[in-house]
Protein backbone atom coordinates (compact mmCIF):
# COMPACT_ATOMS: atom_id res chain seq x y z
CA UNK A 1 0.00 0.00 0.00
CA UNK A 2 1.07 3.61 -1.00
CA UNK A 3 1.33 6.30 1.31
CA UNK A 4 -1.45 9.06 0.01
CA UNK A 5 0.39 12.15 -0.78
CA UNK A 6 -1.35 15.66 1.05
CA UNK A 7 -2.81 17.83 -1.01
CA UNK A 8 -0.63 20.59 -2.48
CA UNK A 9 0.06 23.84 -0.54
CA UNK A 10 0.45 27.18 -3.20
CA UNK A 11 2.14 29.96 -0.84
CA UNK A 12 3.34 33.31 -1.83
CA UNK A 13 6.79 34.08 -1.49
CA UNK A 14 7.61 37.79 -2.05
CA UNK A 15 11.27 38.27 -1.59
CA UNK A 16 11.19 36.06 -4.81
CA UNK A 17 8.13 36.97 -7.05
CA UNK A 18 6.33 34.29 -6.84
CA UNK A 19 4.46 31.63 -5.88
CA UNK A 20 4.97 28.07 -4.98
CA UNK A 21 3.25 24.90 -5.11
CA UNK A 22 4.33 21.95 -2.53
CA UNK A 23 3.46 18.33 -2.85
CA UNK A 24 4.19 16.83 -0.15
CA UNK A 25 6.61 19.93 1.75
CA UNK A 26 8.69 19.27 -1.10
CA UNK A 27 8.65 22.47 -4.14
CA UNK A 28 7.01 21.16 -7.18
CA UNK A 29 6.19 24.13 -9.14
CA UNK A 30 6.12 27.83 -9.49
CA UNK A 31 4.56 30.75 -11.02
CA UNK A 32 6.77 34.34 -11.34
CA UNK A 33 5.40 37.78 -11.03
CA UNK A 34 6.59 41.38 -10.91
CA UNK A 35 4.17 43.48 -9.45
CA UNK A 36 3.75 46.98 -11.59
CA UNK A 37 1.67 49.41 -9.80
CA UNK A 38 -1.91 47.09 -9.02
CA UNK A 39 -0.69 44.96 -11.47
CA UNK A 40 0.59 41.30 -10.90
CA UNK A 41 2.94 40.88 -14.42
CA UNK A 42 2.78 37.04 -14.51
CA UNK A 43 5.85 36.08 -16.67
CA UNK A 44 7.01 32.04 -15.80
CA UNK A 45 5.23 29.16 -14.88
CA UNK A 46 6.91 25.75 -14.55
CA UNK A 47 6.41 22.72 -12.53
CA UNK A 48 9.39 20.35 -12.26
CA UNK A 49 9.38 17.27 -14.64
CA UNK A 50 8.92 15.03 -11.26
CA UNK A 51 5.62 15.95 -10.87
CA UNK A 52 4.41 16.79 -14.22
CA UNK A 53 0.59 15.13 -15.56
CA UNK A 54 -1.13 15.59 -11.91
CA UNK A 55 -2.64 19.45 -12.71
CA UNK A 56 -0.57 21.30 -10.69
CA UNK A 57 0.04 24.07 -12.83
CA UNK A 58 -3.47 25.04 -12.96
CA UNK A 59 -4.01 24.29 -9.20
CA UNK A 60 -0.73 26.87 -8.68
CA UNK A 61 -2.36 29.43 -11.19
CA UNK A 62 -6.00 29.68 -10.04
CA UNK A 63 -4.67 29.72 -6.34
CA UNK A 64 -2.26 32.79 -7.43
CA UNK A 65 -4.77 34.44 -9.24
CA UNK A 66 -7.44 33.87 -6.05
CA UNK A 67 -5.19 35.73 -4.60
CA UNK A 68 -4.42 38.59 -6.74
CA UNK A 69 -8.16 39.08 -6.41
CA UNK A 70 -8.37 39.17 -2.95
CA UNK A 71 -5.30 41.35 -3.20
CA UNK A 72 -7.76 44.13 -5.38
CA UNK A 73 -4.77 43.61 -7.70
CA UNK A 74 -5.06 43.09 -11.34
CA UNK A 75 -3.25 40.37 -13.69
CA UNK A 76 -1.18 41.23 -17.05
CA UNK A 77 -0.43 37.14 -18.66
CA UNK A 78 2.67 37.65 -20.03
CA UNK A 79 3.50 33.81 -19.35
CA UNK A 80 1.40 31.85 -21.97
CA UNK A 81 0.25 29.45 -19.46
CA UNK A 82 -1.67 31.78 -17.29
CA UNK A 83 -2.62 33.59 -20.58
CA UNK A 84 -4.05 30.31 -21.72
CA UNK A 85 -5.34 29.38 -18.00
CA UNK A 86 -7.66 32.77 -18.25
CA UNK A 87 -8.97 31.99 -21.67
CA UNK A 88 -10.25 28.97 -20.36
CA UNK A 89 -11.24 30.24 -17.09
CA UNK A 90 -13.77 33.63 -17.56
CA UNK A 91 -14.23 33.69 -13.80
CA UNK A 92 -11.48 35.47 -13.59
CA UNK A 93 -12.07 37.96 -16.54
CA UNK A 94 -12.88 40.84 -14.31
CA UNK A 95 -9.10 40.83 -13.11
CA UNK A 96 -7.40 40.74 -16.20
CA UNK A 97 -5.73 43.09 -18.56
CA UNK A 98 -3.70 42.52 -21.87
CA UNK A 99 -0.12 42.21 -22.65
CA UNK A 100 1.04 45.58 -24.25
CA UNK A 101 4.12 46.30 -26.08
CA UNK A 102 4.74 48.77 -22.97
CA UNK A 103 4.35 46.36 -19.90
CA UNK A 104 6.48 44.16 -22.40
CA UNK A 105 9.50 46.78 -22.16
CA UNK A 106 8.86 47.63 -18.80
CA UNK A 107 9.10 43.56 -17.57
CA UNK A 108 12.10 42.95 -19.92
CA UNK A 109 13.80 45.85 -18.11
CA UNK A 110 12.75 44.50 -14.48
CA UNK A 111 14.31 41.27 -15.55
CA UNK A 112 17.51 42.70 -16.90
CA UNK A 113 16.94 41.32 -20.49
Amino acid sequence: MTQQEAAPEVRRVDDRHRYEILVDGERAGLTAYRDRDDRRVFFHTEVDDAYAGRGLAGVLVERALADVRASGMRVVPVCPYVAKFLEKHEEFADIADPVTPEVLQWLDARLGR
